[in-house]
Protein backbone atom coordinates (compact mmCIF):
# COMPACT_ATOMS: atom_id res chain seq x y z
CA UNK A 1 0.00 0.00 0.00
CA UNK A 2 1.49 3.42 -0.94
CA UNK A 3 2.43 5.89 1.75
CA UNK A 4 1.98 9.65 1.85
CA UNK A 5 4.39 12.12 3.40
CA UNK A 6 3.85 15.46 5.10
CA UNK A 7 6.82 17.48 6.35
CA UNK A 8 6.60 20.90 7.97
CA UNK A 9 8.38 23.26 10.32
CA UNK A 10 7.05 24.47 13.66
CA UNK A 11 8.27 27.06 16.14
CA UNK A 12 7.77 26.63 19.88
CA UNK A 13 8.60 29.57 22.20
CA UNK A 14 11.07 28.92 25.00
CA UNK A 15 10.21 30.12 28.49
CA UNK A 16 12.49 33.15 28.71
CA UNK A 17 15.64 32.29 26.74
CA UNK A 18 18.16 29.47 26.57
CA UNK A 19 21.86 30.25 26.42
CA UNK A 20 24.90 27.99 26.15
CA UNK A 21 28.58 28.72 25.50
CA UNK A 22 28.13 29.38 21.77
CA UNK A 23 24.59 30.62 21.26
CA UNK A 24 21.34 31.90 22.75
CA UNK A 25 17.83 31.15 21.51
CA UNK A 26 14.28 32.15 22.40
CA UNK A 27 12.40 29.46 20.44
CA UNK A 28 12.77 25.85 19.37
CA UNK A 29 12.52 25.45 15.59
CA UNK A 30 11.58 21.86 14.82
CA UNK A 31 10.74 19.69 11.80
CA UNK A 32 7.70 17.40 11.99
CA UNK A 33 7.26 14.41 9.68
CA UNK A 34 4.00 12.50 9.20
CA UNK A 35 3.90 9.30 7.15
CA UNK A 36 0.45 7.84 6.44
CA UNK A 37 -0.43 4.39 5.13
CA UNK A 38 -3.91 2.91 4.99
CA UNK A 39 -5.37 5.68 7.11
CA UNK A 40 -2.77 5.22 9.86
CA UNK A 41 -0.23 7.97 10.53
CA UNK A 42 3.17 7.75 12.14
CA UNK A 43 4.83 10.98 13.14
CA UNK A 44 8.01 12.29 14.67
CA UNK A 45 9.93 15.49 15.36
CA UNK A 46 13.55 16.51 14.97
CA UNK A 47 15.58 19.61 15.79
CA UNK A 48 18.05 20.83 13.15
CA UNK A 49 21.20 22.05 14.90
CA UNK A 50 23.41 24.79 13.43
CA UNK A 51 26.49 23.41 15.24
CA UNK A 52 26.26 20.41 12.90
CA UNK A 53 25.62 22.49 9.79
CA UNK A 54 21.86 21.99 9.88
CA UNK A 55 18.99 24.41 9.32
CA UNK A 56 15.24 23.86 9.14
CA UNK A 57 15.00 24.60 5.42
CA UNK A 58 17.88 22.28 4.60
CA UNK A 59 16.50 19.40 6.64
CA UNK A 60 13.08 19.77 5.00
CA UNK A 61 14.76 19.80 1.59
CA UNK A 62 16.70 16.64 2.46
CA UNK A 63 13.45 14.90 3.42
CA UNK A 64 11.62 16.16 0.33
CA UNK A 65 14.33 14.66 -1.89
CA UNK A 66 13.32 11.28 -0.49
CA UNK A 67 9.58 11.79 -0.96
CA UNK A 68 9.11 9.36 -3.86
CA UNK A 69 11.22 6.68 -2.14
CA UNK A 70 9.33 7.08 1.13
CA UNK A 71 5.96 6.94 -0.59
CA UNK A 72 7.04 3.78 -2.43
CA UNK A 73 7.99 2.12 0.86
CA UNK A 74 11.56 3.02 1.86
CA UNK A 75 12.39 0.86 4.88
CA UNK A 76 14.23 1.85 8.03
CA UNK A 77 17.10 -0.41 6.98
CA UNK A 78 17.35 1.37 3.64
CA UNK A 79 17.11 4.71 5.41
CA UNK A 80 20.24 4.01 7.47
CA UNK A 81 22.21 3.47 4.26
CA UNK A 82 20.70 6.30 2.24
CA UNK A 83 20.69 9.20 4.70
CA UNK A 84 23.53 10.36 6.98
CA UNK A 85 23.01 10.69 10.71
CA UNK A 86 21.28 13.91 11.70
CA UNK A 87 17.92 15.59 12.09
CA UNK A 88 16.46 14.52 8.72
CA UNK A 89 17.08 10.83 9.34
CA UNK A 90 15.89 11.12 12.93
CA UNK A 91 12.48 12.47 11.91
CA UNK A 92 12.03 9.80 9.24
CA UNK A 93 13.32 6.90 11.34
CA UNK A 94 11.11 7.69 14.33
CA UNK A 95 8.06 8.37 12.14
CA UNK A 96 8.51 4.99 10.45
CA UNK A 97 8.79 3.26 13.83
CA UNK A 98 5.61 5.00 15.00
CA UNK A 99 3.84 3.96 11.79
CA UNK A 100 5.02 0.34 12.13
CA UNK A 101 3.81 0.24 15.72
CA UNK A 102 0.40 1.70 14.97
CA UNK A 103 -0.08 -0.48 11.87
CA UNK A 104 0.90 -3.68 13.68
CA UNK A 105 -1.04 -2.91 16.85
CA UNK A 106 2.14 -3.39 18.87
CA UNK A 107 3.94 -0.84 21.00
CA UNK A 108 7.20 0.55 19.66
CA UNK A 109 8.98 -1.21 22.52
CA UNK A 110 7.51 -4.60 21.53
CA UNK A 111 8.29 -3.93 17.89
CA UNK A 112 11.95 -3.28 18.71
CA UNK A 113 12.28 -6.09 21.25
CA UNK A 114 12.75 -3.69 24.16
CA UNK A 115 11.33 -3.59 27.67
CA UNK A 116 8.37 -1.28 28.04
CA UNK A 117 9.43 2.25 28.95
CA UNK A 118 9.11 3.17 32.61
CA UNK A 119 8.72 6.48 34.44
CA UNK A 120 12.08 8.22 34.76
CA UNK A 121 13.49 11.21 36.60
CA UNK A 122 14.98 13.86 34.35
CA UNK A 123 17.60 16.48 35.03
CA UNK A 124 16.67 20.11 34.52
CA UNK A 125 18.98 22.50 32.68
CA UNK A 126 19.96 25.98 33.81
CA UNK A 127 20.81 28.38 31.02
CA UNK A 128 24.23 30.08 31.05
CA UNK A 129 24.08 33.33 33.02
CA UNK A 130 25.78 35.24 35.79
CA UNK A 131 26.46 33.36 39.04
CA UNK A 132 23.75 35.38 40.77
CA UNK A 133 21.07 34.61 38.17
CA UNK A 134 22.03 30.93 38.00
CA UNK A 135 21.82 30.71 41.79
CA UNK A 136 18.28 32.15 41.66
CA UNK A 137 17.30 29.63 39.00
CA UNK A 138 18.89 26.79 40.99
CA UNK A 139 16.96 27.74 44.12
CA UNK A 140 13.70 27.31 42.19
CA UNK A 141 14.83 24.19 40.31
CA UNK A 142 15.96 22.45 43.49
CA UNK A 143 12.39 22.50 44.77
CA UNK A 144 11.46 20.11 41.96
CA UNK A 145 14.52 18.43 40.47
CA UNK A 146 17.02 16.11 42.10
CA UNK A 147 19.52 16.53 39.25
CA UNK A 148 20.43 19.97 37.94
CA UNK A 149 22.47 20.50 34.79
CA UNK A 150 24.11 23.89 34.42
CA UNK A 151 25.58 25.39 31.29
CA UNK A 152 29.13 26.70 31.69
CA UNK A 153 31.55 28.41 29.33
CA UNK A 154 35.06 28.85 30.77
CA UNK A 155 35.55 32.31 32.29
CA UNK A 156 33.54 32.62 35.51
CA UNK A 157 32.64 28.91 35.67
CA UNK A 158 33.98 28.32 39.17
CA UNK A 159 31.81 31.13 40.46
CA UNK A 160 28.79 29.83 38.57
CA UNK A 161 29.12 26.30 39.90
CA UNK A 162 29.81 27.48 43.45
CA UNK A 163 26.72 29.68 43.34
CA UNK A 164 24.52 26.84 42.09
CA UNK A 165 25.95 24.43 44.65
CA UNK A 166 25.23 26.91 47.44
CA UNK A 167 21.67 27.37 46.19
CA UNK A 168 21.09 23.62 45.69
CA UNK A 169 23.26 21.83 48.26
CA UNK A 170 21.55 18.45 47.87
CA UNK A 171 21.21 18.33 44.09
CA UNK A 172 23.28 16.11 41.83
CA UNK A 173 25.08 18.51 39.49
CA UNK A 174 26.06 18.07 35.85
CA UNK A 175 28.25 20.79 34.33
CA UNK A 176 27.98 21.14 30.54
CA UNK A 177 30.71 23.17 28.83
CA UNK A 178 29.51 22.62 25.23
CA UNK A 179 33.13 22.70 23.98
CA UNK A 180 33.70 25.96 25.86
CA UNK A 181 36.91 25.01 27.71
CA UNK A 182 40.52 24.91 26.65
CA UNK A 183 43.10 22.46 28.00
CA UNK A 184 44.18 25.00 30.63
CA UNK A 185 40.57 25.26 31.85
CA UNK A 186 40.42 21.48 32.05
CA UNK A 187 43.42 21.31 34.40
CA UNK A 188 42.43 24.40 36.40
CA UNK A 189 38.71 23.88 36.85
CA UNK A 190 38.11 20.14 37.06
CA UNK A 191 39.67 19.67 40.53
CA UNK A 192 37.68 22.64 41.81
CA UNK A 193 34.43 21.25 40.39
CA UNK A 194 35.22 17.93 42.05
CA UNK A 195 35.46 19.72 45.40
CA UNK A 196 32.05 21.27 44.72
CA UNK A 197 30.57 17.82 44.22
CA UNK A 198 29.94 17.97 40.47
CA UNK A 199 29.02 14.45 39.36
CA UNK A 200 29.68 14.76 35.61
CA UNK A 201 31.25 17.21 33.15
CA UNK A 202 29.96 17.20 29.57
CA UNK A 203 32.16 17.93 26.55
CA UNK A 204 34.79 20.18 28.13
CA UNK A 205 36.98 20.47 25.01
CA UNK A 206 36.25 21.15 21.37
CA UNK A 207 35.62 18.23 19.05
CA UNK A 208 39.01 17.18 17.71
CA UNK A 209 40.81 17.93 20.98
CA UNK A 210 39.75 14.68 22.65
CA UNK A 211 43.29 13.26 22.55
CA UNK A 212 44.26 15.70 25.32
CA UNK A 213 42.06 13.63 27.63
CA UNK A 214 44.30 10.56 27.21
CA UNK A 215 46.94 12.25 29.37
CA UNK A 216 44.50 13.65 31.90
CA UNK A 217 43.34 11.82 35.02
CA UNK A 218 40.05 13.58 35.62
CA UNK A 219 38.74 13.78 39.19
CA UNK A 220 35.22 14.11 37.71
CA UNK A 221 33.77 11.69 35.12
CA UNK A 222 33.72 13.16 31.61
CA UNK A 223 30.92 12.72 29.08
CA UNK A 224 31.26 13.07 25.30
CA UNK A 225 28.42 14.99 23.66
CA UNK A 226 29.41 16.86 20.50
CA UNK A 227 32.20 14.30 20.02
CA UNK A 228 29.76 11.37 19.90
CA UNK A 229 27.14 10.97 17.19
CA UNK A 230 27.14 7.33 16.04
CA UNK A 231 28.96 4.03 16.52
CA UNK A 232 31.65 5.29 14.15
CA UNK A 233 32.84 7.65 16.92
CA UNK A 234 33.29 5.07 19.67
CA UNK A 235 36.86 3.98 18.92
CA UNK A 236 38.26 7.45 19.56
CA UNK A 237 36.20 8.01 22.72
CA UNK A 238 37.20 4.92 24.70
CA UNK A 239 39.95 5.83 27.16
CA UNK A 240 39.11 9.51 26.93
CA UNK A 241 35.59 9.63 28.34
CA UNK A 242 33.66 7.57 30.87
CA UNK A 243 30.23 8.42 29.43
CA UNK A 244 28.58 9.34 26.14
CA UNK A 245 25.49 11.47 25.63
CA UNK A 246 23.12 9.83 23.14
CA UNK A 247 20.73 12.19 21.38
CA UNK A 248 18.44 11.04 18.59
CA UNK A 249 19.13 14.14 16.52
CA UNK A 250 22.82 13.19 16.52
CA UNK A 251 22.39 9.46 15.88
CA UNK A 252 19.81 10.04 13.16
CA UNK A 253 17.02 8.24 14.94
CA UNK A 254 16.20 5.50 17.40
CA UNK A 255 17.49 2.68 15.19
CA UNK A 256 21.11 3.87 15.36
CA UNK A 257 20.72 5.10 18.95
CA UNK A 258 19.86 1.60 20.13
CA UNK A 259 22.85 0.13 18.30
CA UNK A 260 25.11 2.86 19.70
CA UNK A 261 23.89 2.22 23.25
CA UNK A 262 24.59 -1.49 22.94
CA UNK A 263 28.08 -1.11 21.48
CA UNK A 264 29.05 1.69 23.86
CA UNK A 265 28.03 -0.39 26.86
CA UNK A 266 30.02 -3.34 25.53
CA UNK A 267 33.03 -1.03 25.19
CA UNK A 268 32.77 -0.02 28.85
CA UNK A 269 31.21 3.41 28.35
CA UNK A 270 28.29 4.52 30.49
CA UNK A 271 25.28 6.30 29.04
CA UNK A 272 23.54 9.61 29.29
CA UNK A 273 20.34 10.12 27.31
CA UNK A 274 19.92 13.73 26.23
CA UNK A 275 17.88 15.94 23.96
CA UNK A 276 17.62 19.26 22.21
CA UNK A 277 15.11 21.91 23.29
CA UNK A 278 11.98 20.39 21.77
CA UNK A 279 8.43 19.22 22.37
CA UNK A 280 7.29 15.93 23.85
CA UNK A 281 7.17 14.41 20.37
CA UNK A 282 10.97 14.55 20.19
CA UNK A 283 11.36 13.09 23.67
CA UNK A 284 8.92 10.18 23.34
CA UNK A 285 11.22 7.83 21.34
CA UNK A 286 14.16 8.59 23.67
CA UNK A 287 12.10 7.27 26.59
CA UNK A 288 12.79 3.77 25.27
CA UNK A 289 16.51 4.32 25.94
CA UNK A 290 16.19 5.93 29.35
CA UNK A 291 16.18 2.75 31.44
CA UNK A 292 19.69 1.93 30.17
CA UNK A 293 21.24 5.28 31.18
CA UNK A 294 22.94 6.48 34.33
CA UNK A 295 22.02 10.09 33.53
CA UNK A 296 18.73 11.20 31.96
CA UNK A 297 18.39 14.69 30.54
CA UNK A 298 15.07 14.79 28.70
CA UNK A 299 13.87 18.18 29.84
CA UNK A 300 13.40 19.69 26.36
CA UNK A 301 9.63 20.24 26.71
CA UNK A 302 10.04 21.57 30.25
CA UNK A 303 12.05 24.50 28.88
CA UNK A 304 9.22 25.58 26.55
CA UNK A 305 6.53 28.14 27.27
CA UNK A 306 4.02 25.45 26.18
CA UNK A 307 4.11 21.88 24.90
CA UNK A 308 2.09 20.10 22.24
CA UNK A 309 -1.04 18.07 23.05
CA UNK A 310 -0.93 15.19 23.80
CA UNK A 311 2.34 15.40 25.70
CA UNK A 312 4.48 13.49 28.14
CA UNK A 313 3.11 13.87 31.64
CA UNK A 314 5.02 14.44 34.84
CA UNK A 315 4.26 14.02 38.51
CA UNK A 316 3.27 16.87 40.75
CA UNK A 317 6.90 16.91 41.84
CA UNK A 318 7.74 17.54 38.19
CA UNK A 319 10.95 15.60 37.65
CA UNK A 320 9.30 12.25 36.78
CA UNK A 321 8.35 11.75 33.13
CA UNK A 322 5.88 9.02 32.28
CA UNK A 323 5.99 6.89 29.08
CA UNK A 324 4.29 8.53 26.10
CA UNK A 325 0.61 7.83 25.41
CA UNK A 326 0.10 5.95 22.13
CA UNK A 327 -1.57 8.93 20.51
CA UNK A 328 1.63 10.94 21.03
CA UNK A 329 4.11 8.33 19.73
CA UNK A 330 4.84 4.63 19.83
Amino acid sequence: MPKSLIVRSETWPIRGSFRISREAKSAADVVVVEITEGGVTGRAESVPYPRYGEAVAGVIADIERLRSDIERGLTRTDLQRRVPAGAARNALDCALIDLEAKTSGKSAADLLGLPAPVPVRTAFTLSLDTPEEMAKAATIAALTYRTIKLKIAGAGDLERVAAVRSAAPKARLIADANEGWGVDDLHRLTPELALLGVALIEQPLKVGEDDALLRFQSPVPLCADESCHTRADLARLVGRYSHINIKLDKTGGLTEALALAQEATAAGLKLMIGCMVSTSLSIAPAMLLARFAEYIDLDGPLLLARDRTPSLTSTARGDVLYPPPPDLWG
